[in-house]
């Protein structure tokens, strides 16, 4: 099952959905708590745009920016942001300030430098994987000792990005 929260012209909707080959083109999301009926085209080949889908038995026309920014419906256009919401930050258990990549993806931003000062939750990096951008935040207040990658660097889970002293 993935979380995510998705963000429509500044509107948050907290979503879970799971994602299998017997679910075909039809599935149940839940939408803030509430289980959504979704049918959409066949995905499975990447060169085919999604064009339509049918979400609580009403039909949308959609145009849908390959990189997820915005869509546009009858409606008009809209902003769109898709966040991972399991893929916040890897907390280090040891205490030791290790901060790493929860999933595997690119490194698009870097938000810190070397011996800037950060807080808990501060985000220092935006990881993209699969066109979803991941804030990786610091652990706790402290100071940046190090940075282990650069941007438009490819990482693998568990790579340390950077190493957080506690001040």
């Amino acid at each position: 099952m993935s979380k995510l929260a998705v963000v429509i012209d500044g509107h948050k909707y907290d979503i879970e959905l799971t994602l299998s080959p017997q679910c075909g083109n039809e599935c149940t999301l839940t939408v803030n708590g509430k289980e959504v009926p979704v049918i959409v085209p066949d995905l499975s080949d990447p060169s085919s745009a999604l064009e339509w889908m049918i979400i609580d038995e009403r039909p949308y026309e959609l145009t849908v920016d390959e990189n997820l920014h915005w869509v546009k419906a009858y409606s008009g256009l809209h902003r769109v942001q898709i966040l991972d919401s399991e893929a916040k930050v890897a907390r280090p258990t040891s205490g030791d300030g290790r901060v790493k990549a929860p999933i595997p993806g690119l490194i698009t931003r870097i938000l810190a430098e070397e011996g800037d000062r950060v807080h808990a939750e501060q985000t220092l990096f935006v990881l993209e994987a699969m066109k979803m951008e991941n804030e990786i935040r610091a652990p706790f207040d402290g100071v940046v000792k190090s940075l282990s990658v650069s941007t438009n660097q490819v990482v693998a889970q568990n790579d340390v990005l950077a190493e957080i002293i506690a001040r």
